[in-house]
């Protein structure tokens, strides 16, 4: 087996000595260095795999050294250490490419574990070992990425949907990339010059997103200042992207089906019916039937908005997808933070695959994202992938260390219920100290199926 080397540029001669020893003992081939440029020189003829360098020499400063060795030797793995630790410094080295910075008194369990992730970093970039990514792909923003034969049909679906008009519902979990499907099957279409206007309905509230969609006149309500058209009429003969469609409050959901049938609305106040020829494409992560029959959500506005279903299925269901995934966000990730990864280590790459992955592919997208932070080259090593993903291990005992955790809805249909049985059950009352609308309540109520016979005696 090949033993590495490691060259040491440091002008202080008892701790060349020191390192050199302990380094010998461990099985690396050590060269030594006094000054900038004795290191230099000796980088050339001595070829090392790790360089551990200095960052106050005496012809040179160590930043100048670093700068030099990442010009023309592109790839080396350099180890900064110093006896100064300022921060100015540190920012420095590490924008300038070290993969690690020690202080002095060098930790040598801590210089050792550097040496082994720098080495660990080498064979990566260099072997086989490692997703490579392909240079002739460039980040195309809004791409949906997939080779599996469910990714396959939705592409199929997008084609045909995109050639007419009809009302289109996209289901699937957060963060699977519901809103890229909308926009796809928009851009493909023969509207694409028009726009396409998103809204999410669980960040507004009912009676701002009635205005929100259909507008409304001056006068109207309190802060009403002047006449303001919605987002049917903005869109023309484009299309409306409702996100979260499950959380338009049921009072307002009859108006979205007026439109969706006669294509005709009005804005709020107004008494003059408008038209719009845009198009609905909505999306929801609830289960739309189930709200049906629980009465929260109107029986006829579902099959309106369901003339076509897209499903999407979680990232978990088409793990094959994941490597494909990487290299795109990858890409996108270098565009968009100004890096230069090439290759995710092949280790982490079966982390990745291996993983549940419940925030899906926005969660991917965060976890690469923080990888490619935390790396000082080229390549993302399974050991920065490990302790974001966090222990599947540790995630169960904690679920058994709290065996009767309640979901958040639990909590939520317990807190209505102590509210309404404090409040002998007065609606007004119970709504003043819940800090909801009396029409949130209800729909509260219907979800959660609470009713008098739940109070107490």
């Amino acid at each position: 087996m090949k033993r590495r080397k490691i060259l040491i540029i440091d002008d202080e001669q008892s701790l060349l000595e020191s390192l050199e020893m302990f380094l010998s003992e461990k099985g690396y081939v050590v060269g030594c260095a006094l000054t900038a440029n004795e290191g230099l020189e000796k980088n050339r003829s001595f070829e090392p795999d790790v360089i551990i360098l200095d960052i106050r020499l005496p012809d040179m400063d160590g930043l100048e050294v670093l700068q030099e060795l990442r010009k023309n030797y592109k790839g080396k793995s350099v180890i900064i250490i110093t006896a100064f630790h300022d921060m100015d410094t540190t920012i420095k080295a590490m924008k300038q490419g070290a993969c690690e910075y020690i202080t002095k008194p060098i930790d040598i369990e801590e210089l050792e574990e550097a040496i082994g992730r720098a080495l660990k970093l080498g064979r990566s970039m260099h072997g086989a070992d490692a997703l490579s990514l392909d240079p002739s792909l460039t980040y195309e923003k809004g791409k949906i990425k997939g080779k599996s034969r469910v990714m396959k049909e939705i592409f199929k679906s997008i084609g045909m949907l995109s050639e007419n008009g009809v009302t289109v519902l996209i289901e699937g979990e957060t963060g699977t990339g519901k809103e890229l499907i909308a926009r796809a099957i928009h851009y493909h279409s023969p509207y694409k010059d028009h726009p396409l206007l998103a809204i999410n309905c669980s960040a507004i509230v009912g009676t701002l997103l009635e205005s929100e969609l259909f507008g409304h006149e001056k006068g109207s309500f309190t802060g009403a200042i002047a006449t303001k058209r919605g987002k049917f009429e903005l869109a023309g003969d484009g299309t409306i992207f409702l996100d979260e469609v499950s959380e338009i409050p049921f009072e307002l959901q009859a108006k979205l089906l007026r439109f969706l049938q006669e294509k005709e609305f009005e804005r709020v106040g107004g008494e003059k019916s408008l038209k719009s020829n845009a198009r609905i494409i909505a999306a929801t992560n609830k289960d739309l039937r189930q709200m049906v029959k629980n009465g929260i959500f109107r029986e006829d506005l579902y099959y309106r908005l369901s003339v076509a279903i897209i499903k999407v299925p979680p990232l978990r269901e088409r793990k094959s997808d994941i490597p494909l995934l990487i290299e795109y966000l990858i890409k996108k990730i270098n565009s968009e933070l100004h890096r230069s990864i090439r290759k995710v280590e092949e280790k982490a790459v079966n982390q990745l695959k291996n993983y549940d992955w419940p925030g899906n592919v926005r969660e991917l997208e965060n976890i690469l994202t923080r990888a490619a932070i935390a790396t000082q080259d080229e390549v993302i090593l399974d050991d920065l992938i490990t302790p974001l993903l966090g222990k599947k291990e540790d995630k169960d005992r904690l679920k058994q260390d709290v065996p009767n955790i309640l979901s958040l809805q639990e909590v939520e249909k317990e807190h209505i219920l102590r509210v309404l049985n404090h409040a002998r059950w007065h609606l007004g009352k119970t709504c003043e100290l819940l800090g909801i609308s009396r029409p949130t309540l209800r729909q509260k109520l219907k979800e959660y199926g609470i009713s008098p016979a739940l109070q107490m005696p």
